[in-house]
């Protein structure tokens, strides 16, 4: 009698984030390196 039914979690699409977790260890160090050399290219104009 009391059937529950889990349609709704069988049938999910996969969540956007669990696509990017597993390129964010290359992403990460790219763009902080792209960041502190436009900082210090910045620092270095501006002296």
């Amino acid at each position: 009698m009391s059937e529950h039914s889990s349609s709704a979690s069988d049938h999910q699409a996969p969540d956007s984030l669990e696509e990017i977790v597993p390129v964010l260890p290359i992403v990460l160090p790219i763009v902080g390196g792209v960041l502190m050399f436009l900082l210090a290219f910045i620092a270095v104009k501006m002296a």
